[in-house]
């Protein structure tokens, strides 16, 4: 179960996080979040990774040429489009960033045409990103997506096994849900997530799905 920790906003965090096993490291760009974290400070974090923890730029509705600057600035792996962009400048980006993730919330229909984005992987968030609020798993229970899914939305260490469960998603994204206050995460919560998830994506995950991402963890254009 491939496992990633967004808005994270400091060095202790990003290393700990990794220490207890998370696959990626997200770094939230977004204006006026309360885990927006500068480019600078994003790249100094980069820079005391290990090589091959997945770091991730989340941006919404940035201009393009502004997200391959930062990406390109900080040293990242991946850019996460998380607002209303257009497929035209979603594939922009990806012709220029080493992958791409694609966010839409639950219900979305664009969900169907992802792949016009340009993006290697699907991540479906909850209604009200960053709110910690959960929406209905089943709407995405038994779909054949044709694409690595990452989960999000409200996910925590009491639900995560179950949204697992249900969605048999690729990987899990959380933030809020592992936090003591915002852009702080709680460390007894992050190691009990990280460990919940692993153990039910074990029970669920596809064999050869997960030989494909430990093979090629940062390459899914071509998937």
């Amino acid at each position: 179960m491939f496992v990633k920790v967004c808005g994270v906003t400091n060095e202790e965090d990003a290393l700990v996080a990794v220490g207890m096993g998370a696959d990626a490291i997200g770094f939230n760009f977004v204006p006026g979040s309360p885990r927006q974290i500068s480019p600078r400070l994003a790249r100094d974090i980069v820079r005391r990774l290990p090589g091959g923890i997945i770091t991730v730029g989340v941006f919404r509705n940035e201009l393009p040429e502004r997200v391959v600057q930062v990406m390109d600035g900080a040293g990242l792996r991946m850019a996460q489009l998380h607002g209303n962009e257009t497929a035209a400048d979603s594939r922009w980006v990806a012709e220029r960033v080493p992958a791409l993730i694609k966010v839409f919330v639950a219900g979305d229909p664009n969900v169907e045409r992802v792949r016009d984005y340009g993006a290697s992987v699907l991540l479906v968030d909850g209604p009200d990103p960053g709110s910690g609020r959960i929406f209905d798993w089943r709407q995405l229970e038994g779909r054949d997506r044709g694409i690595r899914l990452l989960l999000a939305g409200g996910l925590r260490p009491s639900n995560v096994a179950q949204a697992i469960e249900i969605v048999r998603p690729w990987g899990v994204d959380v933030a809020s849900g592992i936090e003591s206050e915002p852009g702080r995460k709680d460390v007894l919560a992050m190691r009990e997530f990280i460990s919940v998830a692993n153990e039910a994506g074990a029970l669920y995950e596809d064999a050869a799905d997960e030989s494909l991402a430990a093979d090629a963890p940062y390459d899914w254009r071509d998937d």
